[in-house]
């Protein structure tokens, strides 16, 4: 599995640009308040560009993978821990880059892929149909062992069946962190179900109570 290669371009943010008033000035100038934080380090107020974020915010890995922040003199890594958005504008208002360290663990929410829906024993040859109960998963691992996506296949799935968190193949080196905590946690993933049939009613008008009755009385004239 190939990884796409995240890059930031950042400037230090000094504390002439923190607060409210500078941060709507860095908005106006496209550009996103930021702070990198974590690895033993102080946090660090930084500065992003607006354009290059939001088209790096277009890739569903870049949510879950690592990210190297670009300083010109010196480069950090790290990952994506919130995200701040206008509530009505396609605009970033804030983000929070959590540093990594490369012999320590990550906990990471990655998404789940879903491979032969169509072609599984249970929707091709039995009618049925998926149920999807989880879009993503977290996991622990270390950076280096972090992967895009975990894929889900429903190939000899069949109705009736269930995909428990338990029977997922992960990568070496990853943990599912929900199975830490006891066999209670083995979640449902996906499902194959047979979809309720509904018979149409009977539309046609019921005979008139008085049919039979006028048929008989017309035969005594």
């Amino acid at each position: 599995m190939s990884k796409h290669e995240f890059v930031l371009t950042a400037e230090v943010r000094g504390e002439d640009m923190q607060g409210k008033g500078a941060s709507r000035r860095l908005r106006h100038e496209k550009k996103v308040p930021a702070v990198i934080y974590g690895a033993g380090k102080d946090a660090q107020p930084i500065t992003l560009n607006h354009n290059e974020l939001w088209r790096n915010l277009l890739e569903e890995a870049f949510y879950s993978q690592i990210i190297t922040v670009n300083f010109g003199s010196r480069k950090e890594q790290v990952i994506l821990r919130d995200l701040q958005r206008h509530p009505a504008k396609p605009l970033v208002l804030h983000a929070d880059l959590q540093r990594i360290r490369a012999n320590e663990a990550l906990t990471v929410v990655i998404p789940l892929h879903f491979i032969n829906e169509e072609t599984s024993i249970g929707v091709k040859e039995q009618g049925g149909a998926v149920n999807y109960t989880m879009n993503d998963v977290e996991v622990s691992c270390l950076p280096k062992d972090l992967p895009e996506y975990i894929e889900v296949d429903l190939q000899n799935i069949e109705v009736g069946q269930v995909v428990h968190l338990s029977e997922l193949t992960v990568p070496e080196g990853v943990t599912l962190t929900a199975l830490e905590h006891g066999e209670e946690h083995d979640l449902t993933v996906a499902s194959i179900y047979m979809p309720a049939v509904y018979q149409e009613e009977d539309t046609e008008a019921p005979e008139e109570p008085g049919d039979a009755t006028d048929e008989a009385e017309g035969g005594d004239d």
